[in-house]
């Protein structure tokens, strides 16, 4: 009888722990995380960015030689975010803000550390110049997301809205705006030059 009367004690509060975020909510410091603590959905959302962001440092800890310097720069990035999510007070819509950090969040990891198979892949040529290439993976993140690789410099970037054609932006104003075919790149290295391309055969 006791141990079927701590279970229904306890049985609750198990569950209330697995629904909860991936932090303890007894010590939440800003709105942002006591939002998340009252909010079931964006608690489930904090834990699936939690495991990425896991499963992001467990392949850069496997690098071999670069992988110190690689699992720092992950976690001061992550301080960096947690910072971006809890300066949502200021904005107009607070659980917006906060859901819109979450969100970009898991689509960077995923697309940096590969943590999926990207859907597609396209190869483009820009400039008129076969050695001008642009890679772009398309990931299904519940916010659309790409991969850009140019050279051996790769950024990520997120579908925004657009009248026409499918653009994705990523970082320093860097993005690629398709149309069928053809598309308009913008590289912020060196100089924000943009660039009329075409899909590679």
């Amino acid at each position: 009888m006791l141990r079927q009367a701590l279970f229904l004690i306890l049985a609750p509060v198990a569950a209330l722990a697995a629904e909860g975020p991936s932090f303890d909510c007894a010590g939440a410091e800003s709105s942002a995380e006591e939002l998340v603590c009252s909010d079931p959905g964006l608690a489930a959302l904090d834990r699936r960015v939690a495991d990425r962001y896991a499963a992001a440092m467990a392949a850069a800890e496997s690098l071999g030689s670069g992988a110190e310097q690689a699992a720092a720069d992950l976690r001061a990035y992550q301080r960096g975010w947690i910072k971006g999510r809890d300066d949502c007070w200021k904005a107009e819509d607070l659980r917006a803000c906060v859901e819109g950090q979450y969100l970009m969040r898991e689509a960077e990891l995923v697309t940096r550390w590969m943590l999926e198979e990207p859907f597609s892949t396209a190869s483009w040529i820009c400039g008129g110049n076969p050695a001008n290439e642009v890679v772009t993976m398309f990931f299904g993140t519940e916010l659309p997301s790409v991969r850009f690789e140019r050279g051996d410099r790769i950024d990520t970037g997120t579908q925004v809205r657009t009248g026409s054609g499918a653009r994705y932006d990523g970082s320093f104003g860097r993005y690629i705006w398709m149309k069928g075919r053809e598309a308009t790149y913008r590289d912020p290295d060196p100089d924000g030059t943009e660039y009329s391309c075409v899909l590679s055969e």
